[in-house]
């Protein structure tokens, strides 16, 4: 009697099994990937339209940019301004597996650029 009989169906499923490991953990880190970019492009955004106002004050600035950074579905963490420069940091919800959620974090900074060295 041969005892080898069933093996090569049993190898290939541990073949299949690792192949979808891999699939699915290489989906996770895309999923990572691509939540972290939608982070920075939600706090540029929101840092550009935050420092179009930031003559008016800090409440002016900072509404608009949480404006900004809501709509791109993003949530504001933090907004401060450094004279006439404004600083945001937001994160946005990352589900790189199904049942998990996670957190990307992204800051952004905008203002006036300074006088030194620029041609005007």
């Amino acid at each position: 009697m041969n005892n080898d009989r069933g093996a090569g169906s049993v190898f290939v499923l541990a073949v299949g099994l690792v192949l979808v490991a891999g699939g699915v953990a290489g989906a996770a880190v895309g999923a990572a990937r691509v939540g972290r970019h939608h982070a920075r492009t939600a706090a540029d955004l929101g840092a550009l339209a935050g420092a179009v106002r930031a003559i008016e004050g800090l409440q002016p600035a900072c509404g608009r940019a949480a404006d900004l950074v809501s709509a791109n579905g993003g949530r504001m963490v933090s907004c401060r301004l450094e004279g006439l420069e404004i600083v945001v940091e937001v994160v946005t919800p990352v589900t790189p597996l199904p049942g998990l959620t996670m957190q990307a974090k992204a800051a952004a900074r905008a203002g006036p650029v300074e006088g030194r060295g620029v041609a005007r």
